[in-house]
């Protein structure tokens, strides 16, 4: 079974910088995209960055040019760079990878980290 465990969440003042991980564990599985996805408070949860198998990177529009995404294939992990953070920036930040299970249950499937709060104060 792959699991997703994400880390690097917490308390930064606005103008801060964070750095978020997530490894993907497990035996005998493939990465085909990783990426991140928020919920800020009252709100559904929202695509933020991805990075496909090819490298390509995409972000939303609310976090480009402050948020930068990258990954560490030999250690099956991904990374969010968040600097110039602010208070909207608030929420809880989940790992999001598009997987290929060789081990029962197997086959291609989203799975989705346990989370990791964010807070920037103004």
């Amino acid at each position: 079974q792959v699991q997703l465990v994400e880390s690097g969440g917490g308390l930064v003042q606005a103008g801060g910088s964070l750095r978020l991980s997530c490894a993907a564990s497990g035996s005998a599985f493939s990465i085909h995209g990783m990426g991140w996805y928020r919920r800020a408070p009252g709100k559904q949860r929202q695509y933020t960055a991805l990075m496909s198998e090819s490298g390509t990177t995409n972000y939303a529009d609310s976090v480009k040019g402050r948020f930068t995404i990258s990954r560490d294939n030999a250690k099956n992990t991904v990374y969010l760079q968040m600097n110039s953070l602010k208070p909207e920036d608030t929420a809880v930040y989940y790992c999001y990878g598009d997987i290929s299970s060789f081990t029962p249950p197997s086959g291609r499937r989203n799975y989705w980290g346990q989370g990791t709060q964010v807070t920037v104060a103004s």
